[in-house]
């Protein structure tokens, strides 16, 4: 009787805890919510072992979230023909994986770099590329299949995505009062922040048309620019940069890698804030100059001058569409080959 009893409870309790599982996947659905990947430093580092493919076949792309918004990785790929690698970290400079790859003899290839002045020019802001590059270097068999497992059930269930829809993540996203000494920081609304497993992030359309939550952003970026102390990099600082970007191109040039910059579209008040924290004479024209690298600005290019950012500095997917095939067609200009194009 004992046993029977346990196995009811047993039989019980799966019972609930799937309905569980089920209605709430269901709700998140219902809400026209679709897989998406948590930004993780094994993500990162399952990206990083595929720099190794020949620069015939592959393209590395380094930056901040511009050029993880602004790559459209199925229009790259359909067009030449290459895997697009995606090494971008969200809030970051990219000197951190730069100086890795220039150090791995390894790495041949082609690398694209996004200049988002206000990360680039930050070293600072390299929390989360160290973290990818620490994983990478140190990976466990055990942290290999379980991230394989985390993939095979990320890629099924919608409410897995932790960073926009756990509950601790709704929870940060109640509408709370700052008090005195209590700082409560919402986070970005979860139709701003989806994520491919090519680590290509996205808006949804949904949230490109609602201005109350393109407001909410740019209310965000303002919120950030609000730090009074702030000053840019300069003097010593710069010039310690510059040096380091240069010795790492000359590294991955020397092994016959090609490397580029390239500057993705901003708009409005964020816009107007790089330009006057950022002027291009000292920042960008110099980058160029000092390195001996080839750049692409987006202001200098009538076919993705006046493409429009939402929320001011990213591009909707309609957008990374137009960029990323405008992008190749002015890679070519710059000398570059693909072996398969459309």
């Amino acid at each position: 009787m004992r046993s029977q009893s346990l196995m009811k409870s047993t039989i019980l309790l799966v019972v609930v805890v799937a309905s569980t599982v089920l209605c709430w996947e269901l709700y998140w659905r219902s809400h026209g919510y679709e897989i998406s990947y948590d930004d993780t430093p094994s993500m990162w580092a399952d990206k990083r072992k595929r720099v190794y493919e020949p620069s015939e076949s592959s393209t590395v792309f380094i930056g901040g979230s511009r050029i993880k918004y602004d790559i459209d990785i199925n229009t790259w790929q359909q067009i030449t023909g290459q895997h697009a690698i995606q090494l971008g970290c969200v809030g970051s400079t990219p000197l951190p994986v730069l100086v890795n790859l220039a150090d791995d003899s390894k790495f041949k290839g082609r690398l694209v770099i996004d200049v988002t002045e206000t990360l680039f020019f930050s070293p600072s802001d390299a929390q989360r590329p160290k973290e990818g590059i620490k994983y990478y270097d140190e990976e466990t068999p055990a942290q290999w299949a379980s991230f394989h497992v985390n993939h095979l059930l990320e890629s099924q269930f919608v409410f897995l995505d932790k960073e926009s829809l756990s509950l601790g993540a709704i929870l940060d996203h109640l509408p709370l009062q700052n008090r005195p000494g209590v700082f409560h920081f919402a986070g970005f609304p979860p139709e701003f922040e989806r994520m491919s497993f090519e680590r290509q992030q996205n808006m949804t359309n949904r949230f490109s048309a609602d201005t109350a939550q393109r407001n909410t952003v740019i209310k965000i970026w303002k919120m950030f620019d609000s730090d009074t102390s702030f000053r840019p990099t300069n003097g010593k600082k710069l010039d310690s940069i510059f040096n380091l970007v240069k010795t790492s191109i000359d590294k991955i040039k020397a092994r016959g890698g090609d490397v580029i910059f390239v500057r993705p579209p901003s708009t409005g008040s964020y816009l107007a804030r790089e330009n006057k924290y950022y002027p291009r004479a000292l920042y960008w024209d110099k980058l160029l100059q000092i390195t001996g690298c080839p750049g692409i600005h987006y202001q200098d290019y009538p076919s993705i001058s006046n493409l429009n950012c939402p929320e001011e500095s990213h591009l909707d997917l309609a957008g990374a569409k137009i960029f990323t095939t405008h992008l190749i067609d002015l890679l070519k200009e710059k000398g570059w080959v693909f072996s398969y194009s459309k």
